[in-house]
């Protein structure tokens, strides 16, 4: 069963770009945009993990956050703090009441989502696969090392987080602005042509001989990972 997700966030296309990257990596999600309200939310049933803003509309995040850790349904809850005070005074307070982790605003979004992948590997390991399959590809998370039928793949870092993002979503087509933000992150300024340059480059290294490209180019929309050849082998 995947982990159930918790986004407190006023912001409302943050709160839409970190839904569709967290659904992207299977999780299940939820967001509220006030305090008070993620607080009714969160006395009715606990998720896995919260997302929590530190300026909210009706109670902040700080105060929720401490709030939780009073309550012995949620003293243990992951929490990880988006903030845009980037001081360390205001990092240590924020750790101090009870967030697990602490990020600044703006953020990468692979940073996120591995901040996210190594909470709940801490605290609910049952929750977070670290190896991906499709077809007869095999990505290990955790030794950053990928197989392609029994062979050793050795692939860059941008190359390994771009099959990382691809295998997440079989069969979903993302453009190449959305591969920009997912895998090298929203604050990250290149030219949409890289993507094409990281792909070629991951296709010569996981294609060998006559074997099948797991990766398929949707013309004029950008690229996906070819449901049929993850449900092969």
């Amino acid at each position: 069963m995947p982990a159930h997700i918790l986004i407190v966030e006023d912001e409302e296309p943050l709160t839409l770009l970190l839904r569709y990257n967290l659904e992207s990596e299977g999780y299940g999600v939820e967001s509220v945009g006030r305090g008070d309200e993620a607080e009714t939310r969160l006395r009715e049933s606990v998720p896995d993990l919260v997302i929590l803003d530190w300026m909210l509309p009706g109670l902040s995040g700080i105060e929720l956050c401490r709030r939780l850790r009073t309550r012995p349904e949620t003293e243990r809850l992951p929490v990880i703090m988006l903030t845009a005070r980037g001081e360390e005074t205001e990092r240590v307070r924020g750790l101090a009441t009870g967030a697990d982790d602490y990020v600044v605003k703006p953020f990468s979004v692979p940073e996120l989502l591995a901040r996210v992948r190594a909470l709940l590997r801490r605290a609910k390991p049952e929750h977070v696969a670290t190896l991906l399959r499709a077809g007869d590809i095999e990505l290990d998370r955790e030794t950053h090392r990928v197989h392609r039928a029994g062979r050793e793949v050795h692939l860059g870092p941008t190359e390994f987080r771009l099959l990382e993002f691809l295998m997440q979503s079989p069969g979903r087509v993302f453009s190449r602005e959305q591969l920009l933000d997912g895998v090298w992150g929203q604050d990250v300024y290149i030219d949409e042509r890289t993507v094409d340059v990281h792909v070629g480059r991951l296709r010569k290294a996981i294609n060998r001989g006559r074997q099948s490209d797991p990766i398929r180019t949707v013309r004029g929309a950008g690229y996906s990972f070819n449901e049929m050849f993850a449900r092969s082998h």
